[in-house]
């Protein structure tokens, strides 16, 4: 169900101008800053990918792809939901190395995500894939990728606020990082989406570890698709997973905001296991799958970050419609006008 939060007091922090200009600056800014951090370099993504590709990545394994058929090609197609597997591809057709990446500018489609104040049908975020060599498939190489992209964050929020006056910096100097069993053990009591909050509140930038993995009690944190992120190889810290997501505290929204998604992605061990305790085994036939599970495809880490969601942040803006243009409801758009918030 469609809803939204109005802060009290909230007033827009820059005019529509500014805020497109504000906008820009952002996005040069942290692509220029993550990009050199992580060792990565710009290259071109597809739209939309063939349907019996198996490219596509399901998410949280319930969301519907918008499909369309290409009749001077004989296929049927799909918009994507992310390029998690098509980087890895990526990066063999180009021939990164190890220690290098690449990093792209993706757009999606969600047609089934409910519309409230961070969460719209359009989505746009920067993709990222970088090769790693077998012994870097532990928690150390993820965590101190999640500390390159916190970093990367802070220096464009400092420049922001030396660019735009009006802004002051609100990141914490250190990111911290705690795993879904260690969340549930913290607080049994709360659903998995309080327990992001709590924990976010308390200091305002935090990774969670293991995302898509059995918890002790038998449920899980949250889904994940079982082809692209490995949740389930036990780590170095005693428990699974070798992915995560990253939660940044508004302070104009009251709540945390999940900024990136990311994590070690699955070798052919991890493949096999992850299809099979989903119930997904069907997919080892479709391409992407026999290619890794054929052993021709680079072992990678990777992720994607919002580049909305980080103007929002980074703006204290109420909504992500002011930053992106979107379709909302119509009273929903009718409501944020009464309020002075203008929705692109």
């Amino acid at each position: 169900m469609n809803k939204i939060y109005i802060p009290e007091g909230y007033k827009a922090s820059l005019d529509a101008y500014d805020t497109q200009r504000a906008i820009a600056y952002i996005k040069e800014t942290f692509q220029e800053e993550f990009s050199k951090a992580l060792n990565l370099k710009r290259v071109s993504a597809p739209l939309f990918v063939t349907e019996d590709s198996g490219l596509n990545d399901n998410l949280n394994g319930y969301e519907r792809a918008v499909s369309f058929d290409i009749p001077a090609v004989g296929a049927d197609a799909q918009v994507v939901h992310s390029l998690a597997k098509w980087k890895r591809l990526a990066l063999k057709r180009y021939h990164f190395t190890v220690g290098n990446g690449l990093y792209t500018d993706m757009n999606a489609i969600r047609r089934d995500e409910e519309l409230d104040n961070i969460h719209s049908i359009y989505v746009d975020q920067w993709d990222w894939e970088k090769v790693i060599n077998p012994e870097e498939r532990n928690l150390h190489t993820l965590k101190n990728a999640v500390k390159d992209i916190y970093e990367a964050l802070r220096e464009t929020q400092f420049k922001l606020c030396g660019r735009f006056p009006g802004f002051r910096p609100f990141l914490p100097e250190e990111i911290t990082f705690v795993s879904t069993q260690e969340l549930e053990d913290m607080y049994p009591t709360l659903t998995s989406k309080e327990r992001e909050n709590a924990i976010t509140k308390e200091h305002k930038a935090v990774f969670i570890i293991g995302i898509g993995g059995e918890l002790g009690d038998g449920t899980r944190h949250d889904n994940r698709a079982p082809d692209y992120d490995d949740y389930s190889t036990p780590n170095e810290e005693g428990f699974c997973g070798l992915n995560g997501d990253m939660f940044i505290w508004s302070p104009v929204l009251g709540c945390a905001i999940e900024l990136s998604s990311m994590g070690i992605r699955v070798d052919r061990e991890a493949l096999l296991h992850q299809l099979a305790i989903s119930g997904k085994e069907e997919r080892k036939e479709l391409y992407f799958h026999r290619r890794l599970l054929e052993g021709s495809l680079p072992l990678s880490i990777g992720g994607g970050l919002g580049q909305s969601r980080l103007c929002m942040l980074l703006l204290h803006k109420a909504h992500i419609g002011e930053i992106q243009a979107s379709i909302w409801p119509q009273e929903m758009r009718e409501e944020c006008k009464k309020i002075g918030i203008p929705l692109i």
